[in-house]
């Protein structure tokens, strides 16, 4: 299924499910490449965080990174944002509910920034990504910056690292050719 973005993919695995539980293929590649994606992932990452915490926006400017995320516990608000010049919607975000019990996935191909805000108590947040982690390449784009009006849906205060306290405006970020 497409999202509102061009690129964004909201991925909804099929679920086998009996008085057990239930079973799910998290990743296939041969599944995702009839959705037109032919990532190559090199790195696994697990997020765990409590109700509240806002994490992001973050991209690299070099060896920017696709992803794939999903929710194995709890629920977020996954935001991703267009940095692509020359596309119909840079600038423009979306935003998308994920959770343990919707057990949608997320692909967000290389040119986005990323962000997402806990819903539930506590979340685990599963990612595979298509580059390796390179800090001296990370951006981050100022959370509540007010020409993107992002609607984060907030529940009192976020909880925000010091780093994405100093994300930078939309107007000033690195963007992806």
């Amino acid at each position: 299924m497409s999202a509102s973005l061009d690129g964004i993919l909201v991925v909804e695995p099929k679920v086998f499910g009996d008085a057990r539980g239930f079973f799910l293929e998290s990743y296939n590649r041969r599944e995702m490449a009839k959705l037109g994606v032919h990532a190559q992932f090199v790195q696994d990452n697990h997020s765990y965080s409590v109700r509240n915490v806002l994490r992001g926006l973050h991209y690299q400017t070099q060896h920017p990174q696709g992803k794939l995320i999903r929710v194995v516990v709890g629920e977020i608000l996954d935001v991703v944002v267009d940095l692509r010049k020359g596309s119909p919607t840079l600038g423009r975000w979306s935003a998308m509910s994920l959770s343990g019990e919707n057990r949608r996935m997320l692909w967000i191909p290389p040119g986005f920034a990323h962000g997402f805000r806990v819903v539930s108590a506590e979340a685990h947040v599963l990612y595979k990504t298509t580059d390796f982690y390179a800090p001296e390449h990370e951006r981050t784009l100022a959370w509540n910056d007010p020409d993107l009006k992002i609607e984060w849906q907030l529940d009192g205060e976020p909880l925000v690292s010091t780093k994405d306290q100093h994300g930078v405006r939309f107007r000033e970020a690195e963007k992806f050719d």
